[in-house]
């Protein structure tokens, strides 16, 4: 995600494709940081989604593994479910298999929640969702699991 003119972009494009594998050219100036912010607001709510939806599949007694193979293959599908689910055994790479040891830690996600929300208000965008997750993810870090994993806040969605 890269912001800036054209020709700044053309001329950076060679090394940023040593950084990364995908780089897409944003826009002009800023451009690259509200997509930024944006993708991540859209991953935040995912995550909470999941992890909620998760939350009550334990809680009435539907088998995760089962709830997982269903809806990977359904309407359910996210990235924040298949790539991270946030129930360990589901996928082999995800934190929720190593205790929550961060890839993306919970008060990265906040802090880029409070980003999207300062961006929206700047522009008289409505976000209730990000808005919701930004808080649901400030109730998580300062209850002490900042260093956790983002996907961790389903140890909190579970004890409500």
């Amino acid at each position: 995600m890269v912001g800036g003119p054209d020709s700044a972009f053309a001329r950076a494009e060679p090394l940023l494709q040593g950084m990364g594998k995908t780089i897409v050219h944003a826009g002009g100036p800023g451009n690259g940081q509200a997509a930024k912010i944006c993708n991540n607001m859209m991953l935040g709510i995912s995550m909470i989604a999941v992890s909620e939806a998760f939350a009550m599949a334990e809680k009435l007694g539907l088998d995760t593994a089962r709830l997982f193979a269903i809806a990977s293959k359904s309407s359910g599908q996210s990235w924040a479910m298949t790539s991270y689910c946030p129930v360990p055994g589901m996928v082999e790479a995800a934190p929720s298999n190593r205790d929550f040891k961060p890839g993306f830690t919970a008060s990265m996600m906040l802090k880029d929640l409070a980003l999207a929300e300062d961006a929206a208000q700047s522009v008289g965008a409505a976000t209730p969702l990000g808005h919701e997750a930004a808080r649901l993810f400030r109730e998580y870090v300062e209850s002490g699991h900042g260093a956790v994993d983002f996907s961790g806040i389903i140890q909190m969605l579970r004890q409500r």
